[in-house]
């Protein structure tokens, strides 16, 4: 055969196969092709349930009460132990002091000094930290499970045997005053501070820094910090969570052997009656003067609501709108539309008593009057103007969303604290989902009208008073005060030979 006649038929072969190729692609007559819809983003599906494992309640010898998740995908186990102790229990003229008994527990226990704890927690993979919020202390542990006896020793020292040696209180004393100066170079820090003093007043725990002032830190000893330790830290005041890949009946002849014979406190002790936490009255202004500042942080907020409360689930879409997410409303216009910000954000801090409703962003100095003006303009806008498109959009950010807060045993311990701190039921998290997307127009348009009143405001800023001065005065939103960063803070502490 010819070359010529080879490439010839070579070439019919491949017409024949084309030809068929066409066929199969190309629809018979009549049949039209369904083709995809690109004038808009793809509708979100269904939100994806949350299937928790059953919660086991148990008990030690001592009455101590054990919360239990299984979790066997991964050999780790997450121990976090719950105490009923946080700021508001701080006495008088000692504030700071939870704080600082929290940071101690870690500084030497069960015989081991700071060093040789941190290197007996190292030897074995595992994380002992502890931390002091507004009504509660957590320790936390989180180990492999082929250690956990050897860490759950570790734990049981540092929670029932801290040491509180006088050399590492006065190393985290010096911490501490060495944060206070540089918090005078944190604007953000500074708008905080002066934020939570002009809501809630220097006389409640909620208006005053949890990590101490400087008065107060100078005077701690380690008696006061054995004395506080010894009031709050006790078995009928403490709840251990536990997460990960271990049975009840593995896990309860451990913990007894660490916690069972701790005595002392059958029941919560009593903490100090709080002052009532009242509402913003009419505006205020405060400007903090940092010269040469090229930004300033604005905050503008007010009380809001208590962790407990039937408007819980709408209060978290309301906010979600105006300032939840990166695409809410106040992001939209101060960074996306404007550009005055890098972000701008919105939050509702859920305590047992009223935390704070805080709309917050750092601002270019230039452009802070008009930020203010767009910040009111959403303000009050989510009090009228509430389109479906965005509720759905709320709705299904936060339902989406939840399933992420489950990914690893520390972050499911840390949900499973609010179970207890607020004496929430056991099926709350797989119900969370339903009543979010159950959150209607109305519910929405109540909270904000009950939670957003934009007659009733504080306004803090944190910039260059004389450039922002009187534009920011010219809004008329309220009459501002002038505070330098000496009257928010004080002279500068001096660090060396603190006692």
């Amino acid at each position: 055969m010819s070359a010529w006649r080879e490439r010839m038929m070579m070439t019919e072969r491949n017409i024949a196969g084309c030809v068929l190729l066409v066929a199969l692609l190309v629809p018979p007559s009549g049949f039209v092709s369904a083709q995809p819809d690109r004038s808009g983003p793809p509708p979100p599906g269904p939100p994806p349930s949350l299937k928790l494992p059953r919660l086991q309640h148990l008990k030690l010898a001592n009455g101590m009460s054990v919360v239990l998740l299984e979790k066997h995908d991964v050999p780790l186990v997450q121990i976090n132990l719950v105490v009923k102790a946080g700021a508001v229990m701080d006495p008088p003229g000692k504030s700071g002091l939870a704080s600082m008994t929290a940071a101690m527990l870690t500084e030497g226990a069960g015989g081991r000094n700071a060093l040789e704890l941190a290197d007996a927690i190292d030897f074995l993979g595992a994380e002992i930290s502890a931390e002091a919020g507004m009504h509660t202390t957590g320790i936390e542990l989180r180990t492999p499970l082929a250690r956990l006896d050897s860490a759950i020793a570790l734990l049981g020292d540092v929670a029932r045997r801290p040491m509180f040696p006088a050399s590492e209180l006065d190393r985290t004393r010096k911490e501490r005053l060495t944060d206070l100066v540089q918090w005078r170079d944190d604007p953000e820090k500074l708008a905080w501070l002066v934020f939570d003093g002009t809501l809630y007043g220097p006389s409640h725990p909620y208006g005053v820094p949890s990590t101490g002032k400087e008065a107060s830190l100078r005077s701690f000893t380690t008696g006061d910090i054995r004395k506080f330790y010894k009031a709050y830290f006790v078995p009928g005041n403490t709840t251990v969570i536990v997460v990960g890949d271990v049975t009840s009946s593995a896990l309860l002849p451990k913990l007894e052997k660490t916690f069972g014979g701790w005595r002392g406190g059958g029941k919560s002790p009593a903490g100090p009656v709080l002052p009532p936490v009242g509402q913003v009255k009419g505006k205020t202004m405060v400007l903090v003067d940092r010269p040469g500042a090229a930004q300033s942080v604005i905050m503008i907020g007010r009380v809001g609501a208590p962790r407990v409360t039937d408007d819980y689930y709408a209060i978290v879409v309301m906010n979600t709108i105006l300032g939840g997410s990166f695409a809410s409303r106040l992001n939209q216009n101060l960074r996306e539309k404007h550009g005055y910000t890098y972000g701008a954000e919105s939050a509702f801090l859920f305590r047992p008593l009223p935390g704070p409703f805080v709309a917050v962003a750092s601002v270019q100095t230039a452009v802070t009057d008009k930020a203010l003006g767009e910040f009111m303009n959403e303000l009050r806008r989510i009090l009228v103007d509430v389109p479906d498109a965005d509720l759905e959009r709320a709705k299904n950010y936060v339902a989406l969303t939840f399933p992420g807060r489950f990914q690893s045993v520390g972050r499911i311990a840390r949900q499973l604290e609010d179970l207890v701190i607020y004496d929430l039921p056991d099926d709350y998290f797989s119900g969370y989902t339903g009543r979010i997307m159950s959150v209607t127009k109305g519910e929405v348009l109540r909270a904000a009208h009950k939670y957003i009143n934009v007659d009733n405001l504080a306004f803090i800023v944190v910039g260059d008073s004389k450039e922002i001065g009187e534009g920011v005065t010219a809004l008329d939103l309220a009459p501002p005060t002038f505070l330098s960063v000496e009257d928010v803070l004080g002279p500068a502490p001096a660090i060396n030979g603190a006692k």
